[in-house]
């Protein structure tokens, strides 16, 4: 336990006093509540007999001494509202322990307390609560952050350093309320998108998150051990291989929100834990897919924010159909003047290292082309934009590109230099399948960790036969980076992962 400070000590020498009183600072009964700040503030002024007699309970953040009376603030989880306590009436009868000790000299800043009373408007024009029965709920033994202006107006113990903010969420979400925001639009993105896709009679399942062979993304795993079976096992990387048997198993569309792991590194866009969404739809191509997509991301985003534009940083991003559509190659040419098709790997390398791209021995065509798309043109594209018709090397779940060798039939969204989706026309051939997972083996044989293994279950099911589908992965994190405008990964975690702090 780390040494206390003084106002801590104060706190729980008060804490002792309140037990001492017979007062329960932690009490185990119920405290019922029949209002809150936001409903109070939005109804009070044309229906005020309805708030006659509330109960509300919050966190104490402000108290502003009279003497025999006081104002203060509480906060619940719709916002703050102002509250006026006066000793004669919470205390009716000669003992004025109640609020001489509890409420003047024991509570806290950042206590949660439970009171009743009336609405009435302040002198001031304030909306407040008169209280007339007030309860200790629960004890806060650490003092909050709260900011605090000096005379010169500077403010102080403001709780706005990143780190500390991700580290300690919960304080967060007490003294920057407004952050709550970001969550509540993120809970209301998956809502959305499940709306949309039930509409379309597509069954949301679950599939393993331990998985006995990591596969349906190129990504290095994290490993684990199963004692009783004696097996390694891999937290999954994606849960695409379980969808598509699905698909096989007679389902005509099923989609999934879920959790990821990939043990790679972490920046502003990347968590090794993160969230996606990935939906398989029977008879449909990658075509189909980009119809799809850009009409429900404009639904849900219209229902979320009123309208489908976005403001993150200076860019106002638009999410109205249709979106543009462009090939890698095509994009590659147009924002490097350097013409990928048909080049060797040496060519390839040549130019990346003319650019200052990182490369190493283990990359292929594929690899290198992904590395050149993404050092020299995802930065260009701002407004959705779908890449489409990738390297085979690049893909080895999807489809051939029925008209263009070498290619298949995939697209990525971009948005604001990010990309958000992933899609296939998905490969239902199982002998394609199978050289494209030894051509995976090559790969890893080169040194390429995030190569795919070979899945002789999967490739089963394929045999069994697999009607054309397409299939579709959105990063939530991401999308929902867009929706709130923000510019970290972080921010849209509740609880980021950290590097431990040394001791």
């Amino acid at each position: 336990m780390h040494s206390l400070s003084e106002q801590e000590i104060i706190r729980r020498n008060s804490l002792a006093a309140l037990e001492e009183m017979g007062i329960n600072p932690y009490p185990p009964e119920a405290f019922e509540v029949n209002a809150n700040s936001f409903e109070i503030k939005q109804n009070f002024e044309n229906n005020p007999d309805a708030y006659k007699s509330v109960s509300i309970a919050g966190r104490l953040m402000m108290i502003r001494d009279m003497g025999k009376a006081c104002f203060a603030e509480i906060q619940d989880s719709k916002g703050k509202i102002q509250i006026y306590v006066k000793r004669d009436e919470v205390c009716p009868g000669e003992d004025k322990t109640l609020y001489d000790l509890v409420f003047k000299k024991y509570m806290d800043i950042g206590d949660i307390i439970g009171l009743k009373g009336y609405v009435f408007k302040t002198k001031m024009g304030e909306i407040s609560i008169h209280v007339s029965h007030l309860q200790m709920l629960s004890k806060s033994l650490h003092p909050l952050p709260i900011v605090k202006t000096d005379a010169d107006g500077q403010t102080h113990d403001a709780f706005t350093d990143p780190e500390q903010r991700y580290r300690h969420r919960y304080v967060d979400l007490i003294v920057n309320p407004q952050h709550r925001e970001i969550f509540v639009k993120r809970s209301q993105l998956i809502h959305e998108m499940r709306m949309y896709f039930n509409e379309k009679n597509w069954l949301e399942v679950e599939t393993p998150v331990l998985q006995g062979m990591h596969g349906g993304a190129a990504a290095r795993p994290f490993k684990t051990h199963h004692n009783a079976l004696d097996i390694p096992l891999f937290l999954r990387i994606a849960n695409e291989l379980y969808l598509k048997r699905l698909i096989v198993g007679g389902f005509d569309g099923v989609y999934e929100f879920g959790k990821m792991f990939r043990n790679e590194g972490m920046d502003r866009t990347h968590n090794p834990e993160f969230t996606s969404m990935e939906i398989y739809v029977a008879y449909k191509d990658y075509i189909w897919m980009m119809e799809m997509v850009e009409t429900m991301l404009e639904r849900v985003i219209t229902k979320i924010n009123g309208n489908p534009k976005v403001q993150v940083g200076s860019n106002e991003i638009n999410f109205t159909k249709p979106y543009r559509r462009l090939s890698m190659y095509d994009a590659i040419k147009e924002y490097t003047n350097f013409d990928v098709e048909g080049k060797s790997e040496e060519e390839l390398k040549a130019f990346c290292r003319s650019k200052n791209i990182e490369i190493d021995a283990s990359m292929g065509v594929g690899k290198l082309i992904d590395e050149i798309f993404g050092g020299l043109v995802e930065k260009h594209l701002i407004q959705p934009t779908y890449i489409t018709d990738y390297p085979i090397e690049m893909t080895p779940l999807a489809k051939k590109h029925r008209t263009k060798a070498g290619l298949v039939e995939r697209f990525e969204l971009y948005v604001n230099a990010k990309e958000i989706a992933n899609a296939y026309t998905e490969l239902n051939d199982p002998i394609d399948q199978r050289q494209r997972f030894e051509d995976q083996l090559k790969l890893a044989a080169r040194g390429d960790d995030e190569a795919m293994l070979m899945d002789e279950d999967f490739l089963l099911s394929l045999e069994y036969g697999m009607p054309p589908t397409s299939g579709l992965g959105i990063g939530i994190d991401r999308l929902t980076m867009l929706l709130t405008g923000q510019e970290a990964i972080q921010e849209v975690l509740l609880f980021p992962q950290m590097k431990p702090l040394i001791k």
